[in-house]
């Protein structure tokens, strides 16, 4: 399974936007030594270049849900602010949740109906009581039953329920997709500041490497002469 993680800046100030863009590259290069791929489904830039306000992301390979568990939940980046050096502020923080990114759409195919004949009171006489012409259809893998009997004859009834079971379950969809995309938009909302799941740094910059340092030791010991044989 490829679970699908979402990062969001919320509503905190443009460093946030810029400690998210840190963050995913961070997590990127940590799936990648763990053997994991990851893929940048959809991010929304910041107002500042190489930042970004969210970004979905999916992670693929053993161990892919774990690994997102670790980074699910409030993080943090510590450094300081890249754009006001008049604030003492060194705790930028981003939101994580795992989400959905599609909503499973329902196969409809006729096998999967059930119809039966059926015999429903009301208007119309004795004519729909002694022929049967109501149809109740059921759809097995969704459990959705329509019952029609607006028409005396029962393919007429049959037909109107098969369009009534596809517009049924095209309207569930429909509604599952528009819960999908509502919980998404509700992970920006649920950013807390503070009490972080998990902190990272810029990685301290490295030295480069000098002439061997002489010690005391050294300092005091004067150089070999040269053996006049040598020569």
């Amino acid at each position: 399974m490829s679970p699908h993680l979402l990062m969001s800046a919320g509503r905190g100030p443009q460093e946030c936007a810029w400690a998210l863009a840190r963050l995913l590259h961070r997590l990127e290069a940590e799936a990648a030594r763990q053997g994991l791929t990851t893929h940048r489904v959809r991010t929304v830039p910041g107002e500042r270049p190489d930042t970004h306000r969210s970004a979905l992301i999916r992670i693929c390979g053993g161990g892919a849900e774990a690994f997102a568990a670790a980074w699910t939940g409030t993080l943090c980046w510590q450094a300081p602010s890249p754009y006001r050096a008049s604030t003492g502020r060194k705790n930028w923080y981003v939101v994580a949740r795992p989400c959905q990114l599609d909503s499973p759409t329902t196969a409809f195919a006729e096998a999967d109906v059930d119809i039966v004949a059926c015999r429903t009171g009301g208007p119309g006489g004795q004519h729909r009581d002694k022929a049967s012409t109501a149809v109740r259809a059921t759809h097995r893998p969704s459990g959705i039953v329509v019952v029609v009997d607006t028409e005396r004859q029962f393919s007429l009834n049959r037909r109107l329920a098969i369009q009534l079971l596809r517009q049924r379950i095209a309207h569930d969809d429909e509604a599952a997709e528009r819960a999908v995309v509502t919980a998404r938009w509700r992970i920006h909302d649920e950013l807390v500041r503070g009490d972080p799941t998990r902190v990272e740094r810029p990685e301290p910059p490295r030295q480069e490497a000098g002439p061997p340092r002489r010690t005391r030791r050294d300092r005091g010991r004067s150089p070999r002469r040269r053996d006049a044989s040598a020569s």
